[in-house]
């Protein structure tokens, strides 16, 4: 008996985060990463303040418009690109250094972003449910900069990074990213896929190295002991915060802000914290 074809599905758009196979990487550049990101750190953080502002403007006239106003979208559209191509500098995925412009067609870390229409229901609540996500980014994170030390030994004596360290590192970067995006009303798609595609989930054929992002067993186990390392940091953390307010409750600190501080995005997440020696 003759069928109908099935209708086509409408997928999802996600933010897409482009970037080229792990490759040689110059060891004094690795040596001395931190210290050379030194301005670009300065920049992204006046950056993001602007952009804290922007996103604010961007909130009410999305909740008037059903979406971003244009000089918004712009900024924001050229700000997380910045900030992406700093922070794949960091964690040691890619051994060029950003240039210091919002353009830059040439650089091997690309994002690509289509902002458009939004539920104004979902902006009214955006604070409130980009809370899951921004707890998964920053456990991932925070695990991630615990081992970030070993991860730079090993990058230093291999002079490039292992194939399942970068698949884990780009993972959290493209999630990280993708949660930005939908913290800013960049993007109406929630932050997901995480762990990756399944191998021939995408009929398209392959962009870049990230795109689609397949991950392969050790990948996906070194991002499951980034998240486990993550939750012990919060943990130990949330520990410690206790114990501090405990034995002095009039320093004028407030516990809860203690508490939840790893699990907050932000300037803090790309500070070195063990990089260099």
């Amino acid at each position: 008996m003759w069928q109908a074809p099935p209708a086509p599905v409408s997928r999802e758009w996600l933010p897409v985060l482009d970037m080229p196979a792990p490759g040689p990487q110059n060891r004094w550049t690795v040596l001395l990463r931190a210290l050379l990101l030194i301005p670009q750190f300065v920049v992204v953080w006046v950056l993001s303040v602007v952009a804290f502002f922007v996103t604010v403007i961007g909130w009410f006239g999305a909740l008037v418009l059903g979406r971003l106003p244009g000089f918004v979208a712009d900024y924001l559209t050229a700000f997380l690109p910045y900030d992406t191509r700093v922070a794949a500098y960091l964690m040691l995925t890619v051994d060029r250094y950003p240039p210091f412009r919002f353009s830059a067609p040439e650089y091997p870390v690309q994002v690509g972003l289509r902002p458009g229409a939004l539920n104004r229901l979902a902006v009214l609540f955006r604070i409130v449910l980009v809370i899951p996500a921004s707890v998964v980014q920053g456990l991932v994170n925070a695990g991630w900069w615990t081992v970030s030390f070993i991860s730079w030994l090993v990058v230093l004596v291999l002079g490039r990074m292992p194939q399942p360290l970068y698949e884990a590192t780009t993972a959290i970067l493209r999630y990280r990213m993708r949660y930005t995006a939908y913290l800013v009303m960049l993007s109406s798609a929630y932050p997901k896929r995480l762990f990756g595609e399944e191998p021939g989930s995408e009929p398209d054929s392959p962009v870049s190295a990230t795109r689609p992002l397949v991950l392969s067993g050790a990948g996906r186990g070194l991002l499951v002991v980034f998240i486990l390392l993550g939750l012990f940091s919060w943990v130990t953390s949330s520990i410690t915060a206790s114990v501090n307010s405990g034995d002095d409750n009039d320093d004028g600190t407030n516990p809860t802000q203690q508490v939840i501080a790893p699990l907050v995005p932000g300037f803090a997440d790309r500070a070195p914290r063990s990089p260099a020696p």
